[in-house]
């Protein structure tokens, strides 16, 4: 028991693991949507990046398992997105307005990749637990 015991753990920590990764790509996803539409403080300037997570795997040597972690968040670095908007006051001197480059249909596909992976893990713990509670019924019976 104390080396299935030990499995159980290890699963749930990994699962664990996966959890915090998803949840803070989804915080970088939700960020990149909330910002989609701004534009710059300043006359010409640039507007909001959009924003891409990594991920990165890791020994845990208390675990002896890989685990995952949300890794840096790196800028996107392709073209913002321009509008001709003259009296707007983010407006360059030809009169034109950057916006973010940030795709809405692209961040909701993302979105849900990342619920897909989050639910998966949340099945994993479930699973596990399930499995703890009939290994100790049947020991108890």
């Amino acid at each position: 028991m104390a080396n299935d015991s030990s499995d159980f753990a290890r699963s749930m920590a990994i699962a664990t693991s996966g959890l915090r990764a998803q949840a803070g790509r989804m915080r970088v996803i939700s960020e990149n949507i909330a910002n989609a539409d701004s534009t710059s403080q300043t006359s010409g300037g640039d507007p909001y990046r959009r924003k891409v997570p990594t991920f990165s795997s890791a020994l845990d040597r208390t675990l002896d398992a890989q685990v995952v972690t949300l890794g840096r968040i790196k800028p996107d670095q392709s073209n913002f997105r321009t509008k001709y908007e003259p009296n707007n006051p983010a407006a360059d001197a030809t009169g034109n307005v950057k916006y973010p480059n940030v795709n809405s249909v692209v961040e909701m596909t993302d979105m849900r990749d990342a619920q897909r992976s989050y639910e998966a893990n949340l099945n994993i713990i479930s699973a596990t637990r399930r499995m703890i509670q009939r290994t100790l019924d049947i020991l108890k019976s």
